[in-house]
């Protein structure tokens, strides 16, 4: 902003702003909202942008309130026609108008979509990088079976960031593995209701269910002369499938249930099926095991 022929007041104006918000800018997103003391929707929408901008702080979220009396200049230059106008700037240039996000909903939905497409720097980011490392550690724990280990690291990550989905899903899994599945169940249902429903969380459950409904079985052998005998004792199989899976094999779980599928995809309402899915779920829908056994089912399916 050109400063020649300014008023004092307005060049104060002018610094004010580039310290609070272009300096600001360079890594974060600054909400900039235009107001006045006598503008009644300013007085409705203060609120919401105030308690959303504080939930986004640690996301690289702040705000900057431009009273529009004090600062006609600053308006001016933003093009400020009516009152509240709401500007969200990155890197000294406003990047969207969120004026019309008149809800808390509206306006996460816009800081949400800006957050994704701009590298803001922020305190979450800082932090997930940091703990990235023994999240993977603690998943390498668990896909070598070592649950208890892999609990200690997902509990030490937790009290670092509590809440963190990925930490209390894992923590879930390792208890699950360890046979502590009320445990498990519990920490589940302490988490926040906002992020409860997150693809972690599921696997985590559908972990706990599976863990409910399969039972280990010491000697196979019976169970399987069974299905030996009657190919088509689609009980037997799913009682087999169990077994194995509840074993730890999971290669001998699946074919199993799939060769039910392939024989009577609707015995006992689509059993088979819905375990398989079951399956799917707890070891996690991004898994190569889980995407090949996937293509076995729809091959079946689709034959």
């Amino acid at each position: 902003m050109a400063t020649l022929g300014l008023s004092e007041a307005d060049k104060a104006a002018i610094e004010a702003f580039r310290q609070d918000v272009v300096e600001p800018s360079r890594t974060q997103l600054v909400i900039v909202d235009f107001w006045a003391e006598w503008c009644g929707p300013c007085k409705q929408l203060t609120p919401i942008i105030e308690k959303v901008c504080a939930d986004y702080a640690a996301k690289g979220v702040k705000l900057v309130k431009v009273n529009v009396d004090e600062n006609g200049f600053i308006a001016s230059q933003f093009r400020v026609q009516s009152i509240p106008t709401v500007y969200a700037v990155f890197q000294g240039q406003p990047v969207a108008d969120l004026t019309q996000a008149r809800t808390e909903g509206a306006l996460k939905q816009y800081l949400d979509q800006l957050l994704s497409q701009l590298p803001i720097e922020s305190e979450e980011k800082s932090q997930a990088q940091e703990i990235a490392p023994l999240i993977a550690m603690g998943e390498e724990l668990l896909a070598e079976g070592d649950a208890e280990r892999a609990l200690s690291v997902f509990t030490q990550i937790a009290q670092m960031v509590p809440d963190m989905v990925e930490v209390v899903a894992g923590q879930a899994r390792a208890l699950v593995m360890l046979g502590q599945l009320d445990e498990a169940e519990a920490l589940l249902a302490a988490l926040p209701a906002e992020i409860a429903r997150h693809g972690p969380v599921d696997q985590a459950r559908a972990a706990i269910a599976l863990a409910r409904d399969v039972k280990p079985l010491a000697d196979l052998s019976a169970v399987e002369a069974k299905v030996a005998a009657d190919p088509d004792d689609h009980e037997a199989r799913f009682e087999l499938a169990g077994g194995l899976m509840a074993n730890g094999d999971r290669d001998g779980a699946a074919d199993a249930l799939l060769e039910i599928v392939r024989r009577d995809r609707t015995w006992n309402e689509g059993a088979a099926r819905a375990q398989l899915v079951t399956i799917f779920e707890a070891v996690g829908l991004e898994d190569p095991w889980v995407s090949a056994q996937r293509r076995k089912l729809s091959q079946i399916l689709f034959a």
